[in-house]
């Protein structure tokens, strides 16, 4: 595993140039743009740029490593080498809650604090993420980005997840409490290579919400979808999460040891 690390180290040039293209592309369209003609044409304003070999974990407002204290031996599970952010998960993991396992960091730390996603706000983070093929969709939960208001007890809002469906591997977009679908992939062809993500949030209560999901992998998008009219805000702020949180009670066989990498992660407010 640790040569597979190294070999993923540096994300490409040409990967790098099409991350940068989603964001220059064509605004008009992104989730919660006003209309052409309006006074003020809204734009995405940089507030977060973490380096992994700068900031290191400093870059995430907490870390959930094994806060069950269940595999010592494996610690630390999160931690960033080179240029990514990795997110290991051994088979001997548990949570606090001991049929799941979850390694992942929260929030969006910059030097003054940590950004807060408020109700009314537009949000936007882009990332490249690894998915090896040992990390594979189940038929129970798997997820590696969320989005949530902080506090214990609280359920997600948002879930990328990798899911069987008809004993298909795919990767998805998910409202959580409502279960509406906002898209869906294949994940066979996105294992063992880098894919750019591109996910746009308005938080908004009841009907004033929406979200915007783009993959791109190999100079092309294999995913746009959005979702307009949708709860997005249950209390406080949304805060994101990213790494490996699953169930164990998958009955596909797929459950393994397993990691996965996160590079170039930037977050936008949309003012």
């Amino acid at each position: 595993m640790k040569a597979s690390c190294e070999v993923m180290n540096v994300m490409s040039t040409t990967r790098r140039a099409l991350l940068g293209a989603a964001l220059g592309g064509a605004t008009a369209a992104a989730v919660g743009l006003p209309a052409a003609g309006t006074a003020h044409a809204a734009s995405w304003q940089q507030k977060w740029a973490p380096s992994a070999s700068g900031d290191g974990l400093r870059a995430f407002e907490t870390i959930e490593d094994d806060r069950a204290d269940s595999h010592p031996g494996g610690q630390p599970h999160i931690f960033a080498t080179g240029n990514n952010w990795r997110f290991n998960m051994h088979m001997a993991d548990r949570d606090t809650s001991t049929d799941r396992q979850r390694q992942e960091v929260t929030g969006l730390r910059t030097g003054s604090g940590f950004l807060r996603w408020t109700e009314g706000q537009t949000w936007r983070v882009t990332y490249s993420m690894y998915i090896p093929s040992s990390l594979k969709a189940t038929t129970s939960f798997t997820h590696i980005m969320q989005m949530k208001q902080p506090g214990s007890g609280t359920s997600p809002i948002v879930v990328q997840s990798l899911r069987r469906v008809d004993g298909r591997q795919t990767i998805e977009l998910k409202l959580f409490e409502s279960d509406i679908l906002v898209g869906r992939t294949d994940l066979a062809p996105l294992h063992d290579r880098w894919t750019d993500v591109d996910f746009q949030i308005k938080v908004g209560n009841g009907s004033a919400g929406s979200v915007r999901w783009i993959l791109k992998s190999g100079g092309s998008t294999v995913v746009d979808a959005s979702k307009t009219g949708v709860d997005t805000f249950l209390a406080d702020r949304v805060r994101p999460k990213w790494g490996i949180y699953r169930s164990l009670g998958d009955t596909s066989g797929s459950l393994q040891d397993t990691y996965l990498l996160l590079t170039g992660l930037r977050g936008y407010q949309l003012v």
